[in-house]
């Protein structure tokens, strides 16, 4: 019999589990799904936005898009172009229901769980072929799905239980090779991070601008001290790569802006005697207030541009 057995809705950037369907399944076969299921989870980043994993007698499906992955088990027998619909539908809901400041500061599992209320009832719809809306238009996911089908992904490649074998590089049709995390896009910008994006060149070219204020006075008396303008330069450099932080991905990005971060609290704290107490707090204040938005717009899956 082809049926959905389970579902599952999971962030991409480090596998949080956001909310899942009641399974009471316990046989061995659906054990070693769930094994899967936990193995997938931790490199969907460095996996195509749609794939199907072949086990046995069961295939997992998933879809991601926006930093969110949907994924869901059936019988092998289970139309995939059912199985990537059911997907689709679930995501659908779920953006609906949930914008993505909630999903990326999600901190515990399963965290939307009352999501499982939609997921078990979009399963039993599903499994009832005849309940399914006769609006639907099955020929054009087959369409979509036969002119880029999902990557196949095989069970040899997810390498021990215990962990992945490393995915430096997936071949997928339609978009040749999907390099590893430092090509990868971020998240849409969000309005708090185009603020913090002007704040940080503002705080950057006010440091520019004191540099060069300062560069004449130590040409003017020479008693005046050189580290001034150094700390002045250092802290437009800081300011200006946070701004490159927050537009592109690179490796290590966390660590690099909370450094960043640290770098201008020293400049700040080396120029006290040169500014006032709102200065600093100005300019410190836009610092952290960057932090949070580049450690906030994460690498996202690719979003999915088909219908199913």
């Amino acid at each position: 019999m082809s049926m959905i057995l389970s579902a599952s809705v999971v962030r991409v950037r480090d596998g949080l589990p956001l909310s899942a369907s009641t399974d009471y399944d316990q046989s061995t076969g659906m054990q070693e799904c769930r094994k899967y299921f936990k193995m997938l989870s931790k490199k969907l980043s460095q996996l195509p936005d749609r794939c199907t994993l072949k086990t046995g007698q069961y295939n997992i499906n998933f879809i991601s898009s926006l930093g969110v992955s949907y994924m869901m088990l059936c019988t092998e027998n289970y139309p995939s172009v059912l199985a990537f619909c059911f997907l689709d539908e679930l995501q659908k809901e779920f953006i609906t229901t949930y914008n993505m400041m909630k999903t990326n500061t999600a901190v515990r599992p399963y965290c939307f769980i009352e999501f499982d209320n939609f997921i078990q009832r979009t399963k039993q719809r599903y499994n009832n072929t005849r309940s399914l809306s006769t609006k639907m238009n099955l020929a054009d996911m087959q369409t979509e799905i036969k002119l880029r089908p999902p990557y196949q992904i095989s069970v040899s490649e997810l390498g021990s239980a215990n962990g992945f074998a490393h995915f430096s590089a997936v071949e997928y049709k339609g978009t040749g090779k999907i390099s590893a995390a430092p090509h990868q896009r971020l998240e849409p910008v969000t309005l708090p991070g185009i603020v913090s994006f002007v704040l940080s060149l503002l705080c950057g070219a006010l440091n520019l601008i004191r540099g060069f204020h300062a560069i004449e006075s130590l040409l003017q008396n020479e008693g005046e001290d050189f580290s001034y303008v150094i700390a002045f330069f250092l802290g437009t450099a800081a300011c200006l790569y946070q701004c490159y932080l927050f537009v592109y991905y690179t490796g290590w990005r966390n660590a690099k802006s909370f450094l960043t971060f640290g770098l201008i609290c020293l400049c700040n704290m080396y120029l006290y005697e040169l500014r006032n107490l709102w200065q600093l707090f100005f300019h410190v204040t836009v610092g952290a207030f960057s932090t949070l938005q580049i450690r906030l717009r994460q690498p996202q899956g690719k979003s999915p541009d088909y219908n199913v």
